[in-house]
């Protein structure tokens, strides 16, 4: 029997990841050590007032039920947040749950896209921005991050027809994954960008905790009109450190979250009770380990970024999240190319830029996962290792 699968399965591909991950498990059958720093998984913990709420909530096994909808403890965590943190004030129905972003931000195309709709997506960007549209149909138009512009967008560079047929646009910042913070006065001609032409905007802010150098993060809803033309991810994966835990929320537009709250009705029960206990948890305890995970990812930014400085890779301090964004040396054709003879040669696994789009071609992305005293190694290795 020869089986037939979908053809929208062709964008799907293992690529470089399988790759460099079979280079590596092979360096290692060898003997060989590996500073894996490709992905972004934290290696900090929980808190154990986080951890003893799951617990304590899974002990009762009336909490092993279908939750439907968010609990009235963590409507009051999230509203509490997001007063404190940003001075936005969430209202009734203004939010819903989600199993992490990368799980929200894929299926709320389906509430917002029919096929031809077009969608503008960030290059470089994270994959699962276009992922999600792609899958509902959506034409992909890329907006170009670059160095020059600061890696910010230059709106009024989109073209006018491609700006008035856009439905939807994708923006994250700090941006993974070129490690630049946005400033407030951005935001303020994005919503007029939106309101002038009409289009939803999908923030993802997954890092506004986690920003360096005394930088403000922000959240997209502060900004006058933000609500009227879109919606904010926020997630709790990357601040409290809930990874496998996979909640976060979409919040702003009332028609937006209603809508995606309906159609999640057809496919989910909700966020699993010892989960959303956990979460009030952490949005309701003490912050201290935040601003501490903060001060630790800020002390490996600058371990790595200026000690590769000091032995002659010219790589740009972070602005936030947890990732460095560096260009690749001299004398390599592709960003793959390098990661390839890094690894060999090193031992230092990274992922190359051209995996974020073609304007990522060029650089590779470190994940700060890993202690000072390892960055340190990392430091020697890229020194001892001939690739500069």
């Amino acid at each position: 029997m020869e089986l037939q699968f979908a053809h929208r399965m062709d964008q799907f591909q293992p690529g470089i990841f399988n790759l460099l991950n079979d280079q590596k498990r092979q360096m290692e059958a060898a003997g060989r050590k590996v500073w894996d720093l490709s992905i972004g998984t934290p290696d900090f913990r929980p808190e154990p007032h986080v951890i003893q709420a799951l617990t304590e909530c899974a002990q009762d096994p009336a909490n092993w039920v279908y939750s439907l909808t968010e609990t009235q403890e963590l409507v009051r965590a999230v509203k509490g947040w997001y007063r404190r943190r940003y001075g936005v004030e969430l209202e009734d129905g203004e939010f819903l749950s989600v199993y992490g972003s990368q799980e929200g931000l894929t299926h709320i195309g389906w509430a917002l896209c029919d096929p031809g709709d077009v969608v503008l997506c960030p290059d470089p960007g994270y994959p699962i921005f276009e992922m999600g549209p792609a899958l509902c149909g959506a034409k992909i138009v890329h907006y170009d991050l670059l160095p020059q512009n600061g890696y910010l967008p230059d709106l009024e560079a989109i073209p006018e027809d491609v700006a008035r047929a856009a439905k939807m646009m994708v923006v994250s910042y700090p941006a993974n994954p070129v490690c630049v913070a946005a400033p407030r006065s951005f935001y303020e001609k994005l919503v007029d960008f939106a309101r002038t032409y009409n289009i939803i905007i999908l923030h993802d802010n997954a890092y506004s905790e986690i920003i360096y150098d005394g930088r403000e993060g922000l959240s997209f809803l502060s900004i006058p009109g933000a609500r009227e033309v879109g919606v904010e991810y926020n997630s709790l994966s990357k601040t409290y450190n809930l990874t496998g835990a996979r909640i976060s929320f979409v919040l702003g537009n009332r028609q937006i979250v209603d809508k995606f709250r309906t159609l999640r009705s057809q496919i989910d029960y909700g966020i699993f009770l010892p989960v959303q206990a956990a979460a009030a948890a952490a949005l309701n305890g003490p912050q201290d380990a935040v601003v501490r995970q903060r001060e630790a990812y800020q002390a490996r930014r600058d371990t790595l970024c200026g000690g590769l400085r000091s032995i002659g890779w010219n790589v740009p301090d972070s602005q936030g999240s947890m990732f460095v964004w560096a260009p690749i040396p001299a004398g390599y054709g592709s960003s793959e190319a390098f990661c390839f003879a890094l690894l060999e040669k090193t031992g230092v696994l990274c992922t190359p830029g051209s995996a974020f789009g073609a304007n990522g071609e060029g650089h590779v992305r470190f994940a700060l996962t890993k202690p000072v005293e390892q960055l340190r190694e990392v430091i020697r290795a890229v020194r001892d290792g001939g690739v500069l």
